[in-house]
């Protein structure tokens, strides 16, 4: 295999699981109240040992964090 299609892979399965985990993250909000949303929020938030702002940034930094995951994982297997 060549080279450039491994790194076509790993972009493309990163970019399959940031957009996986964002829809799952907008699919829990689905149909849920304001003061669900908010306290989601601050529970995520409350992790990083911050409220709702923080939270907001956790819930925003999960796909990324997903993306990068996969595409670490991906580069340990894949031959370059």
């Amino acid at each position: 295999m060549n080279k450039n299609n491994n790194n076509d892979d790993k972009n493309v399965a990163a970019g399959v699981a940031g957009a996986g985990t964002a829809a799952a993250i907008g699919g829990a909000a689905l149909g849920a109240s304001a003061a669900e949303i908010v306290s989601g929020l601050a529970t995520a938030g409350s992790l990083v040992g911050g409220g709702m702002a923080a939270g907001v940034a956790v819930a925003a930094a999960a796909p990324i964090a997903a993306a990068a995951a996969v595409y670490g994982i991906i580069s340990i297997f894949c031959d370059d």
